[in-house]
């Protein structure tokens, strides 16, 4: 679904990535850790293909496609879908539209997905304008939902949110990863995720988001450069006691 091959990064004069190698098979959910600055979100917007985010070196593919010098639009029309940790107001333009722009030629009911992220009542306000933390995550996932993307890119989604917010957004979420089948619980991990349509690629500090989704691979990305391959759930569990000193060591 997803390959990244020895990418470099420049914002303005600082690289800010350096020799990023991952993979994300189809159906996969991957988990990003690391601590303030390390270059996650700099990791996101640069698949996303936004300005200001110089690739210098290496190569970004999707669905077996070189991706690396493509627009951003196009990049959403192949079906790579974001979830901003802080998205902008956009003041003239309404949820509900925005929605619809989402969906293309899809014809969802913008009402029906909507109620069930308890947005209804915002479809006729303009995008975040007035909206608290956990309605602006909920009005970035109800646009995922129209877009129905390949590989969805979630950066923070715990950013802003309360407890029960969380609770649906993490839920909606999975729902979105999983996709609309019913897997064979018989069958072999591979198997299990060529089901699913959707595969994954979150940042996350707090871990909440792991309370609700299936993750299958973490690393930490520290100073631009990705270590420390485990479980997420034990990556989680290791942060928590000794920080990210010990991603310093394995680096050294």
């Amino acid at each position: 679904m997803l390959k990244i091959q020895d990418l470099h990064v420049n914002v303005g004069d600082n690289e800010v990535l350096k020799g990023i190698n991952l993979e994300i098979e189809q159906g996969e959910t991957f988990i990003l850790f690391g601590p303030n600055g390390s270059g996650k979100t700099s990791l996101l917007m640069t698949l996303m293909g936004f300005s200001g985010y110089e690739v210098t070196q290496g190569s970004i593919s999707f669905k077996g496609e070189d991706i690396t010098s493509k627009p951003t639009y196009e990049r959403a029309k192949l079906g790579i879908g974001m979830s901003f940790q802080r998205p902008p107001t956009i003041h003239g333009l309404k949820t509900r539209d925005m929605v619809k722009l989402c969906a293309g030629d899809s014809g969802v009911d913008v009402e029906e997905l909507a109620r069930k992220v308890n947005l209804t009542n915002f479809l006729d306000r303009d995008i975040n304008s007035g909206f608290s933390g956990g309605e602006i995550k909920r009005s970035e996932i109800l646009q995922l939902m129209a877009q129905n993307p390949s590989l969805v890119l979630f950066d923070e989604p715990e950013s802003g949110v309360d407890l029960e917010n969380m609770a649906l957004i993490g839920k909606t979420a999975r729902a979105i990863l999983d996709g609309p089948q019913e897997p064979d619980n018989s069958a072999s991990l591979k198997q299990l995720q060529s089901q699913y349509k959707t595969s994954g690629l979150i940042i996350t500090h707090t871990g909440y988001i792991l309370d609700y989704i299936n993750a299958d691979r973490g690393q930490v990305l520290y100073n631009g450069v990705l270590c420390c391959t485990a479980r997420p759930r034990d990556i989680l569990d290791h942060i928590s006691k000794y920080g990210y000193k010990e991603c310093v060591r394995c680096l050294n």
